[in-house]
């Protein structure tokens, strides 16, 4: 795989040289991967929502640097590149509070009217966005506003879409969904990352939705990276995942208890299968120590 997204002791400090300074980014190095679907998680004021905003402009560092590419989405006179917008796709939490227009299709066809398309072209993306979310063609000219919480998601996710992103980000995408729609979200998230290879960034609180469906899990903490790897490697570092605030998939909290009383099992496990893989290793091996 090639690095698309890339920081470089990435800084940033809310209120600099105010009472109310905060550094929401210590000198974060990170590289994405062209193709992979990185999940984000952090506690709250971690600096995984601070980050994200840096990848697309939204966002300018006080320090260090964000390549799209393998170059600076920042110019020497300290503009954003316009095309960064379009080429890295940033759906916010609750981002159907975010429609607007008084149709679907014209919601959704924003993006692309930006980037100066034809309406050819245009009509075109509207309706292949509204494929890949799940939206019948037939709800085009409907208002987004007369839609279920769910469905305004899809429409404000299809809109992003549009724009055909060579990196989507999704800010807590099942966030205030019931367990229903946020399987919904999620087995779209995974659709659309099979037939597009998109690079997908997802931040979530949970690791248990995240875990099944990501490439690497990015942990943050204290405005730094704590961890980034596989799932399977980060949960080797459960307990210190703990420590930080954060929470870990129940199986693997099982499998914790299980070794504190004794049994050689394997902690890093983090679905079903493996857990039943680690305990018939751990029959082998003879049990408990």
């Amino acid at each position: 795989m090639s690095t698309i997204l890339e920081t470089r002791g990435l800084t940033h400090i809310y209120g600099a040289g105010t009472p109310f300074e905060r550094v929401a980014l210590d000198h974060v190095d990170l590289k994405i991967e062209k193709g992979e679907i990185l999940g984000v998680i952090g506690h709250t004021g971690s600096g995984k929502s601070t980050l994200i905003q840096h990848f697309n402009g939204l966002l300018k560092p006080d320090q260090g640097e964000v390549l799209l590419g393998g170059q600076s989405i920042w110019n020497e006179k300290g503009k954003c590149a316009r095309e960064t917008r379009f080429r890295v796709g940033l759906v916010f939490q609750y981002p159907e509070y975010q429609l607007f227009e008084e149709t679907i299709a014209k919601d959704i066809a924003f993006g692309p009217t930006n980037m100066g398309l034809k309406q050819d072209e245009i009509d075109e993306r509207v309706l292949e966005s509204m494929r890949a979310v799940g939206l019948d063609e037939s709800m085009a000219n409907q208002s987004p506003f007369a839609l279920s919480g769910g469905q305004k998601r899809r429409v404000a996710i299809a809109g992003i879409l549009a724009m055909r992103p060579e990196v989507l980000v999704l800010d807590e995408p099942t966030a205030g969904l019931d367990p229903h729609g946020r399987d919904e979200i999620l087995g779209l998230v995974k659709e659309y990352h099979k037939q597009s290879g998109a690079t997908i960034l997802i931040v979530s609180h949970s690791m248990e939705d995240i875990a099944g469906l990501a490439d690497r899990l990015l942990v943050m903490n204290h405005a730094k990276v704590l961890f980034c790897d596989t799932p399977r490697a980060v949960f080797s570092h459960a307990e210190e995942i703990i420590a930080a605030g954060l929470d870990i998939p129940m199986i693997t909290k099982v499998m914790l208890e299980l070794k504190k009383r004794g049994h050689d099992v394997d902690t890093s496990v983090y679905t079903v299968q493996q857990a039943l893989d680690a305990l018939r290793a751990c029959k082998a091996k003879g049990g408990a120590r």
